[in-house]
C-alpha cells in the first residue's frame, strides 16, 4: 500500500496482542465472534457492523454529532449505518435549533453499501442492457435493503429509527424511512422531510447546515446546482440542497 508492503495475517482469537485500535468491518458475525477477544487483549474496537449498535454499554458515534459518547466506550465502539450517518449529520444542526419531532425519510443507496461483488455486477449489467441484453436486477430500483420484519419495514428502515434516537439523544423522534437500492455506484442519496416544534424559515436552515461540520451547502436550483451521487463520491463531506419549505 502507497509503496509500502505489510503483512495479511489470518483473523484467530490470538491475533491482536499489541493491536491498539482494532477497525472491525467484515460483518456482524464475525464481530461477535472477535471483538471481545481484541478488548481482552488491550485493544480498543471500532466496529462498523450491525453487531453492538444497539446495545447499551457501547456508545454509537458520530463524530460531527456526539463526540463525547466515545469517552464511555468499555473497549468497544460501534459505527452507525451509512444512511442514518448521512440523514443526521444533516439533521442534527436543525434538530438543536429547532427540535425535530419527525422524519419521514426515503433513501437512494448506491451498490457500493452491497460491497464490491454489488458494484461489480452493476457495471456487469450495465453493459449487458447497452448491448440490448434484457435488463437484470442490479439495473432495477430495489425496494429492500436488508430483510423485511413483521411490522412491514426492513431492518435498514428500523435502524434509521433506532440509531438516530440513540446517536441524537432524541428518544422520542420519529422516523418513518423507505430504503432503496438504486443502479448508482457510489454515494447514498436521502430526501427528508421533518416537522419541526417551531417554524424556521429556509434562509435559517441553509444557514444551519452551511455551519454545520460535516455539511456542504448546495442549493442554488436557479443554477442547477443540487446534491448529487457523482459529486459526492470520494470525499466525506454530506452535500445538502434542495430545501424547501413543506406546502
Amino acid at each position: 500500500f502507497r509503496s509500502k508492503e505489510y503483512p495479511v495475517q489470518e483473523l484467530t482469537t490470538r491475533c491482536f496482542t499489541g493491536v491498539e485500535i482494532a477497525l472491525f468491518s467484515a460483518g456482524a458475525s464475525r464481530s461477535k465472534e472477535f471483538a471481545s477477544h481484541a478488548v481482552k487483549a488491550g485493544a480498543v474496537v471500532v466496529d462498523n457492523s450491525s453487531a453492538f449498535r444497539m446495545d447499551a454499554d457501547v456508545p454509537l458515534v458520530v463524530p460531527e454529532i456526539n463526540p463525547e459518547d466515545i469517552q464511555k466506550h468499555k473497549g468497544i465502539i460501534a459505527n452507525p449505518n451509512c444512511s442514518t450517518i448521512i440523514a443526521i449529520v444533516a439533521v442534527n444542526p436543525i434538530h438543536r435549533v429547532a427540535k425535530v419531532k419527525r422524519m419521514v425519510v426515503s433513501t437512494y443507496q448506491a451498490a457500493s453499501g452491497a460491497g464490491a461483488k454489488a458494484m461489480e455486477e452493476l457495471e456487469e449489467q450495465t453493459r449487458d442492457v447497452l448491448a440490448g441484453k434484457p435488463p437484470r436486477p442490479a439495473s432495477n430500483l430495489f425496494p429492500q435493503v436488508d430483510v423485511f420484519l413483521d411490522n412491514g419495514y426492513t431492518k435498514e428502515e428500523m435502524k434509521m429509527l433506532n440509531e438516530t434516537r440513540k446517536i441524537m439523544h432524541a428518544p422520542d423522534i420519529l422516523v418513518s424511512a423507505t430504503c432503496v437500492r438504486v443502479p448508482v455506484l457510489r454515494a447514498h442519496s436521502i430526501a427528508i422531510n421533518l416537522t419541526l416544534e417551531k417554524e424556521l424559515s429556509v434562509a435559517q436552515v441553509r444557514d444551519i447546515i452551511a455551519k454545520a461540520p460535516g455539511c456542504r451547502l448546495v442549493d442554488d436550483v436557479a443554477s442547477r446546482k443540487y446534491p448529487m451521487p457523482i459529486d459526492a463520491s470520494f470525499q466525506d463531506e454530506v452535500l445538502v440542497g434542495r430545501i424547501r419549505k413543506d406546502i
